[in-house]
């Protein structure tokens, strides 16, 4: 696999001229950026949709994690089970219903941002916007792959095992097997559209 070094300011730009340069599968853009957060997913997510409107498409941020299933749902088997994380804690029909199926063929471009906050698990009341057609989804969060969700563009961002427990943060050590059973079942490396390492936070490298 032929990978390219570059920036990060140059790959977001990069993503957005590609996204902005080419007619969606679609009515809009659904655009995912996948990878565990210490790769730094939510960053590139957000360069790429700031870089958007510039280049003629407006975009909307969304975060999985604004659709996580409530508490008392995703640590019913303990606050550190890593096979929950993997197949429980993202709500993939809330996330289809409300964001990915009214911005694909036949919908209404009517999306809700985010569902519950993670962090209190209540309601984030976020109300509902409008994406003109020819608009960009840009999502971002872990895991996202192989789930049979509808995307038009996946961007991977790679950790090898050795750099993912360097930068993960020692609380969250323990989602560390769920990445690894990620990358045997799931196989992102191989499936995304755009495969991004970024072993080294400070020179990224991109198949292009």
């Amino acid at each position: 696999m032929q990978l390219t070094p570059i920036t990060w300011p140059r790959l977001a730009e990069a993503l957005a001229e590609r996204i902005a340069g080419t007619e969606p599968p679609g009515p809009w853009w659904r655009v995912a950026v996948d990878g565990a957060p210490a790769a730094g997913t939510a960053d590139l997510a957000d360069a790429v949709a700031a870089a958007l409107p510039a280049l003629g498409r407006r975009a909307l941020r969304v975060s999985a994690a604004g659709f996580w299933r409530p508490a008392s749902l995703r640590l019913e088997y303990g606050h550190e089970d890593a096979d929950a994380y993997y197949q429980l804690w993202l709500d993939t029909g809330a996330l289809r219903r409300e964001v990915l199926d009214p911005l694909g063929p036949g919908g209404t471009g009517r999306a809700l941002p985010s569902l519950r906050d993670p962090v209190t698990d209540r309601s984030t009341r976020a109300g509902y916007e409008e994406l003109p057609p020819g608009g960009v989804l840009v999502l971002d969060g872990p895991l996202l792959l192989g789930q049979g969700l509808p995307l038009d563009l996946t961007v991977h961002l790679s950790l090898s095992r050795a750099a993912l427990e360097r930068r993960t943060e020692a609380a969250e050590r323990w989602t560390l097997p769920a990445y690894d059973r990620y990358a045997r079942e799931a196989l992102p490396e191989e499936t995304a559209d755009v495969l991004v390492r970024a072993d080294d936070p400070r020179h990224p490298a991109w198949t292009g």
